[in-house]
């Protein structure tokens, strides 16, 4: 399957079928940030990170936590550059040029100015601060959606800002009316 067969997938979620073979994006789900031509680049949202939280990230960057009640989720956001911070949110937050809104409810912006503004209580209304994010070369994704790696669905801020991580899998299938059980690792044609 080419780009030009498919739909733009910006803004839409990746659900993991159950026979992933990658380990790393077993039963996740994946937020896609941008899609083109050139590839694709998207955001784990339901695979918290547990061994950092946001005032470790903060003491480490040297940002003083102004106010204690912000403490948004960090979450494994995928293979690439693992080092590096993204913080998905609400689109009623911009930082300038920072900012890439990726449609009219989300925007993704990977500045330290996030996550100060976080730290005061000035950042966006919803958040979810991913580190590392999942990328996909041209035609990649394409590909392993036509090889029944992933689904597709429309994402809702609901899911997407859920602190309960443990059932956005099943959450991003029932979205599309699927019950997680019914489901096989294996596929075949008709």
């Amino acid at each position: 399957m080419n780009k030009v067969d498919t739909i733009d997938l910006t803004g839409k979620l990746l659900i993991a079928m159950p026979g992933m073979t990658d380990p790393r994006f077993e039963k996740s789900v994946i937020f896609i940030c941008a899609y083109s031509e050139d590839g694709a680049m998207g955001l784990v949202v339901n695979k918290p990170a547990r061994d950092i939280r946001f005032s470790d990230l903060l003491d480490q960057l040297s940002i003083e936590m102004q106010d204690p009640s912000q403490s948004p989720p960090i979450h494994f956001g995928g293979p690439v550059e693992h080092g590096r911070g993204f913080v998905l949110h609400s689109s009623d937050y911009t930082a300038s040029e920072a900012t890439l809104q990726v449609d009219r409810r989300f925007g993704m912006t990977a500045t330290l100015d996030v996550l100060e503004d976080i730290s005061r209580g000035d950042g966006p209304t919803e958040c979810l601060l991913a580190l590392g994010y999942a990328g996909w070369g041209p035609g990649q994704l394409d590909d392993e959606i036509s090889s029944n790696a992933w689904l597709i669905s429309d994402a809702t801020a609901d899911l997407v800002f859920s602190t309960d991580s443990d059932s956005k899998w099943g959450g991003a299938l029932g979205l599309l009316g699927i019950d997680p059980i019914s489901l096989s690792s294996t596929s075949g044609r008709a």
